[in-house]
C-alpha cells in the first residue's frame, strides 16, 4: 500500500451562499408592517494550512474532492441565514499550490501559513436590506452567489537543510540511520528506498534535518526511474552531498562517473547550480573501496571538492562528515535574508475605475467586470422587478452609456459574463429606470411578457370596475348617497 504521496490532484469546492428573503412583516393591526427578509448566509472557504504533524499527501490521494457546506438562506422577521463552516485542509511544510494551468498559486512553507484556495460565495440581501426611500417594499430578493470550484494541483517538496543524492544502493539510507535517529528500509538491491527519508542531525549547537533522495540515475531528471518524481525535494536543500559507492560490483561504474552522472542530472533539472557540494566516499570499511577512495580522493580534491571518506557499517568519519555539513548549514542560515512580518498593501480602486469593460465580439458586446458579473449571478430573473433592478444597478453603474459609445443599437446582444456562465440580453437604450417604474410588488413594466393569466385577471377586474361604475350613473339612490359623501 502507498503511504507517500507527494503530489497529487485536488477538486474543490466552496459553499455557496444563501439566497435572501422576500418577506412582509404581517402582525394584526399593523397592516404596513414594511419588508422584514433576511439576508443569506456566507458560503464556507476552502483554505490549505501547513501542519507541522502531517508529513504527506496521502489523504487527498484517497480522497481528492473536497467541499466546503453552504450558507443558509434568510427567513422572515429579519432572521439572516447562517454561514457555511470553512474546511480547513492540513497540509505538510513545503506544498506548492499549483493551478491546473500549471501557474503557481502559493507556496506554503512554515507551520501555520494558509491560502484560500476557493473563497465561499456572498450570500443575498434579503428585500429588507434593499428598501429604500424610493423602493419601500421590494418584492424580491437577491440570490447567493456559487462558491468558487476549482481543480488543483499540490506538490511537496521536502524541507531539508541537506540533500544525499547519488546512485541506488550507494549507502544514503544507511548514512541517515547513523547519523539521525531515523529508521528507513535499507537492503542489498536497488531501488529499495521508495520515498525520501529526513532525518534530524545534531552537530554541536547546530541543528539540522538531511533528506535522502532516491532513484537517481541515468535519465533521472527525463523520466527514467523514481528520479523524477523526486528531484523536486532537492531545490529547498542547501547543500548537496555527494554519496559515492566505492564498493560496487557493476561493471563500468566509478566514484568519478558516478559524480560526473549524477551532476548531469542535477544540471538537467536546473536550478541547483549554486548549492555548495560536499563528497562522501561511502563503504571505506571494506578493503577494496578503500584502494579506490585513496585513487580518486585526489582527483576529487582537485576539482574543488571537500571529500569525507566514511563507512555507515563502521561509522569511519561521519563526525566529520557531520560537522561539514552543519558549517554548511550554518553558513547558509547566516546568508539568507532576515525574514520580515508580512506588511498589509491596501490597493484602493482608483476615483476613475469603473470597474467593467465592453468590447465587442462577433456581432454582440460583451460585458466584463466584477460588479455586473456579481449583480447578475445575484439576479432572480423569474421575478420581473429583481430584473429592474439589475438594469438600475447597470444603469448607474455607466454600462449604458458605455455600450452607446461602443455603437451598440436598440436590440443588439449584450453578453455579460464569461463564455461558461454568461448571460444574454436584447438591448433597450431607451429604458427608464428608477423605482416610479414599477408596478405591483414582484412586478416591473419595463419587463412585461406574456402572462395570459394575470391579463385575463386584469380584464376582468376591469369589467367589474366599468359595470360598477355604470350602475353608480344610472342609481338614483347610489347618487344621493354620493352626494351625501361629497356634502
Amino acid at each position: 500500500m502507498t503511504t507517500f504521496v507527494d503530489r497529487v490532484e485536488l477538486h474543490v469546492a466552496a459553499g455557496n451562499g444563501g439566497h435572501g428573503c422576500a418577506s412582509v412583516h404581517r402582525e394584526k393591526f399593523k397592516p404596513l408592517g414594511g419588508p422584514d427578509g433576511g439576508n443569506g448566509g456566507r458560503g464556507g472557504d476552502v483554505t490549505l494550512v501547513v501542519d507541522a504533524n502531517v508529513t504527506t499527501l496521502l489523504d487527498y490521494h484517497h480522497s481528492p474532492h473536497r467541499k466546503a457546506t453552504n450558507g443558509k438562506p434568510g427567513a422572515g422577521g429579519n432572521r439572516f441565514g447562517a454561514d457555511g463552516q470553512d474546511l480547513v485542509l492540513p497540509v505538510p511544510d513545503g506544498t506548492v499550490v499549483l493551478g491546473a494551468d500549471g501557474e503557481v498559486l502559493a507556496d506554503l512553507v512554515g507551520h501555520g501559513t494558509a491560502f484560500v484556495v476557493a473563497a465561499g460565495g456572498r450570500g443575498g440581501l434579503g428585500n429588507a436590506a434593499l428598501a429604500s426611500a424610493r423602493r419601500k417594499a421590494p418584492g424580491f430578493a437577491l440570490l447567493g452567489e456559487p462558491g468558487d470550484v476549482r481543480d488543483i494541483v499540490l506538490e511537496l517538496k521536502t524541507v531539508a537543510d541537506v540533500a544525499l543524492v547519488g546512485y541506488p544502493s550507494a549507502g544514503k539510507s544507511s548514512l541517515i540511520s547513523v547519523l539521525s535517529a531515523a529508521k528507513p528500509k535499507i537492503a542489498d538491491y536497488p531501488f529499495t528506498t521508495l520515498v525520501p527519508n529526513l532525518g534530524v542531525v545534531t552537530a554541536g549547537e547546530v541543528v539540522y534535518t538531511v533528506a535522502d533522495v532516491p532513484g537517481l540515475i541515468p535519465g533521472a531528471s527525463e523520466g527514467r526511474g523514481l528520479g523524477l518524481e523526486f528531484l523536486r525535494h532537492v531545490e529547498r536543500c542547501a547543500a548537496l552531498v555527494h554519496v559515492l559507492d566505492c564498493a560496487t560490483l557493476e561493471p563500468g561504474r566509478d566514484p568519478l562517473s558516478d559524480l560526473e552522472t549524477i551532476e548531469a542530472e542535477l544540471a538537467a533539472y536546473g536550478g541547483l547550480e549554486d548549492r555548495p557540494r560536499l563528497v562522501a566516499l561511502n563503504k571505506t570499511d571494506v578493503p577494496d573501496g578503500q584502494d579506490l577512495a585513496d585513487i580518486v580522493r585526489a582527483d576529487l580534491e582537485s576539482r574543488g571538492h571537500r571529500v569525507f571518506e566514511v563507512s555507515a557499517a563502521s561509522r569511519k568519519g561521519l563526525r566529520e562528515l557531520s560537522f561539514a555539513m552543519a558549517g554548511v548549514v550554518a553558513a547558509a542560515r547566516a546568508a539568507a535574508p532576515v525574514q520580515e512580518a508580512t506588511r498589509v498593501v491596501l490597493r484602493p480602486t482608483a476615483v476613475d475605475d469603473t470597474g467593467f469593460t465592453v468590447t465587442v465580439e462577433d456581432g454582440f458586446y460583451r460585458v466584463r467586470g466584477v460588479k455586473p458579473e456579481r449583480w447578475v449571478r445575484q439576479t432572480d430573473f423569474a421575478n420581473d422587478e429583481a430584473v429592474g433592478y439589475l438594469a438600475d444597478r447597470l444603469a448607474r453603474l455607466g454600462v449604458e452609456a458605455e455600450l452607446w459609445k461602443a455603437g451598440a443599437k436598440e436590440g443588439a446582444e449584450v453578453v455579460i459574463g464569461p463564455d461558461e456562465n454568461a448571460v444574454v440580453f436584447d438591448w433597450e437604450p431607451t429604458m427608464a429606470t428608477g423605482a416610479e417604474m414599477l408596478g405591483r410588488r414582484g412586478e416591473d413594466h419595463r419587463f412585461q411578457g406574456q402572462r395570459p393569466a394575470v391579463d385575463r385577471r386584469r380584464e376582468r377586474q376591469l369589467g367589474r370596475d366599468d359595470a360598477d361604475a355604470e350602475y353608480a350613473a344610472f342609481d338614483p339612490l347610489s347618487s344621493g348617497r354620493a352626494a351625501d359623501e361629497d356634502a
